[in-house]
């Protein structure tokens, strides 16, 4: 049988679907319900209650106390009235969003996680709305009224994200830092997994919000006999001990309308040598396609070829329309530590600036085969110095020890792509990156992109593994050579300026219990080592409280895995002998691209260096981790840097309008929301990160 729908109805019909489609376009952009504002991760709002008129009456409105003392990375949500976050411990947060008064709190009161976490998510379905966050390798599933578990998802509230692997990985590190993705009826979760050899694999694992069951699972290193698979040396990569990673960590973005999930993939482990996994790598250090509803595949493009300088994606991608040739496209753009923006058709991938694949250098060491070219972006132009670029003019002006300096500058390879090598490879971009985890803003609506960077450089050199020499060693320093020493040092003094510190005298600040808890779940960014036996643990542990001497000295029983012929020799920056850059300012920028053309808007340093700034020296940047909020009326907030400022730009031309000293400092993007007309912008003010000092506020500006 037909149905007959009369003209006048169908039209109130079709015009109600277009009012909601567009009221729900509209209601992303003026609600802060999502990691990074929206599912697209535009930091975007249309909330126009700060002006430039009116921004230096703001102030302080509230404050809250949070329960952990620590670094907090974490992007708030606001859902109706309440506010929700993560403490530095990993205790779980609502409070009124504007007053800052709990409502409640969700955590062990007496298990103090040393992680990160960068927020939560937030799902509802009529009068049952969740929470979900994780601790550990346990995504939970809460109340969001209440803050109780949700009894019916997985056991008792909560599921192990490993339940999504292969059994082989149910023992390895496996934890989440960042919000998963809520599509539907699916919460999409990033991993974060050991870099190291015998890391766990990387599939993005989609679970249902109501049940906690696998949803759909896409494998980004492919198995044996599927497409990709002859990348990664035509192995079984999958059920190797020495390769995994290829994950998801910095979150993902959303085209809700187009049912497409964006995904940026990482490193395959372990970083910095590649020879058990010689091709190119797919699907990792990729931007990977993906139908939001079932996993499969819709396209993809590789930013680096077997990845030898760790070069992942570090921020969710941005989805936002350009104009090209008079019409708009549906675009994603995704930044890169290397400095690049990459920006493609949203629906098919294809590059909407020409991306042209170059040659680079070949490999020094044994039994690695780098990669013979690398995709470069025509436009924009990278927003990091590169490190090629670089001459002895390029030293510190500030360095008092501009000789030495000068002379590892020198020496070091600064070629691009310069694969690891036993002499130093000079990192610019480091590490971290240009761009890192606080990703950039866009106004999605004219196609501009703004992204703050780091200009810190890093040596990048490896060492020949002595691996008979372990065999005259103690247990617990077997273990400790083979976990610790790259980041702590031989000599257990870490490297306080790259943020790794000393273990000497750790006994002082933890029991043996709490120190073997850390070994197995870690602590900020060092991994947890699960797969490590109890033996191996109570010996490092040993080891590390100076008993060594308990311990006889056996046989190597860490030769059962496999061992890299080279190592990574540890993060080191390039600094000066006071501790800052060593190479001249600015150490820390701003910038605003117009992706409709690739071309720069303005550029502007970012920060300031305090011991600088008081011999009246201003204008070298510094580093800075956290991202912008941009405003729909012309004005980008951000505070991000190391020198514990919130600053409010015009947008339109980079021009500083206010600067705000905050308590601690905040390396995290702020949330900005609206209740019954009034306008409030808060921030995690935690601080530790690089040196400042510890905070546990969290700090909300308002009118």
């Amino acid at each position: 049988m037909k149905l007959f729908i009369p003209l006048v109805i169908l039209s109130f019909l079709l015009h109600s679907c277009i009012s909601k489609e567009q009221s729900l376009a509209t209601k992303e952009f003026t609600t802060w319900q999502s990691y990074l504002g929206d599912p697209s991760r535009s930091h975007f709002t249309t909330l126009n209650g700060f002006t430039k008129e009116n921004i230096n009456d703001l102030k302080v409105v509230w404050t809250y106390e949070a329960p952990d003392v620590g670094q907090m990375q974490m992007n708030p949500i606001v859902v109706d009235t309440l506010l929700y976050g993560v403490s530095a411990a990993l205790r779980a947060f609502a409070l009124d969003a504007r007053t800052g008064k709990e409502v409640w709190r969700f955590g062990d009161s007496l298990k103090v996680w040393h992680s990160t976490s960068r927020g939560v998510s937030y799902w509802e379905e009529g009068e049952d709305k969740r929470i979900f966050y994780t601790i550990g390798s346990y995504l939970y599933a809460l109340n969001a009224i209440t803050g109780k578990p949700i009894q019916s998802f997985g056991q008792n509230g909560k599921i192990d994200l490993r339940s999504g692997l292969p059994d082989s990985e149910k023992d390895k590190f496996v934890i989440s830092n960042t919000p998963g993705t809520i599509f539907k009826d699916k919460i999409i979760m990033p991993l974060r997994v050991s870099e190291d050899i015998g890391g766990a694999l990387g599939d993005v694992l989609a679970f249902n919000v109501k049940t906690g069951e696998v949803a759909w699972v896409f494998k980004t290193i492919p198995e044996k006999g599927s497409p990709g698979n002859e990348t990664w040396g035509n192995t079984n990569v999958r059920a190797s001990e020495t390769t995994g990673g290829a994950n998801n960590w910095a979150g993902m973005a959303l085209d809700s309308e187009r049912e497409l999930l964006f995904v940026p993939t990482g490193s395959a482990s372990p970083d910095f040598y590649g020879g058990f996994r010689k091709g190119s790598n797919l699907y990792a250090n990729s931007l990977v396609a993906l139908d939001a509803n079932t996993g499969e595949y819709q396209w993809h493009f590789q930013f680096t070829h077997h990845d030898l300088w760790d070069r992942d994606p570090p921020a969710p991608p941005n989805l936002l329309n350009v104009k090209q040739e008079g019409k708009t496209v549906p675009a994603v753009a995704q930044v890169t530590k290397q400095g690049y923006v990459f920006l493609f058709h949203r629906e098919t991938g294809v590059p909407l600036f020409s991306i042209k694949e170059k040659p680079v250098p070949a490999t020094v060491l044994m039994g690695e085969e780098a990669w013979l070219t690398q995709p470069f972006p025509i436009k924009p132009k990278p927003f990091a110095r590169q490190a090629n670029e670089l001459s002895e003019s390029d030293i510190s002006p500030f360095a008092p020890d501009k000789d030495s300096l000068r002379n590892v500058l020198v020496n070091a390879d600064k070629r691009i792509y310069a694969p690891p090598a036993l002499s130093p490879v000079f990192l610019l971009p480091g590490y971290d990156g240009a761009a890192e985890w606080g990703g950039a803003g866009v106004d999605p609506k004219n196609g501009i992109l703004y992204v703050n960077s780091n200009e810190m450089a890093w040596l990048l050199q490896m060492k020949s593994a002595a691996k008979k020499a372990l065999k005259k060693l103690p247990l617990g320093q077997q273990t400790y050579d083979k976990y610790c020493m790259v980041c702590h040092k031989e000599d257990r003094r870490g490297i306080a300026a790259s943020g790794y510190p000393s273990l000497i005298g750790i006994k002082n600040n933890f029991s043996k219990d709490q120190l073997g808890e850390l070994i197995n779940n870690g602590k900020g960014m060092m991994p947890g080592f699960p797969q490590i036996s109890v033996k191996e643990a109570n010996a490092l542990v040993g080891f590390l409280f100076e008993e060594q001497d308990k311990f006889e000295i056996t046989a190597n029983t860490l030769d059962s895995t496999p061992q890299l012929p080279f190592k990574h020799k540890g993060y080191t920056k390039f600094l000066d002998k006071n501790g800052l850059p060593g190479i001249s300012p600015p150490w820390g920028t701003l910038h605003a691209i117009d992706l409709n053309t690739g071309e720069y808007q303005w550029s502007v340093p970012f920060g300031e260096t305090p011991e600088l700034l008081a011999k009246g020296i201003y204008g070298t940047g510094c580093e800075n981790y956290g991202g912008p909020i941009i405003t729909e009326n012309g004005l980008l907030f951000i505070a991000a840097t190391k020198d514990g400022f919130f600053r409010i730009y015009d947008r339109h031309t980079g021009d500083l309008l206010r600067e705000i000293k905050l308590p601690f400092a905040s390396f995290a993007t702020p949330a900005m929301y609206s209740i019954s007309g009034k306008q409030y912008i808060t921030l995690a003010c935690g601080g530790e990160k690089l040196g400042t000092d510890k905070g546990n506020l969290l700090v909300t500006f308002g009118l």
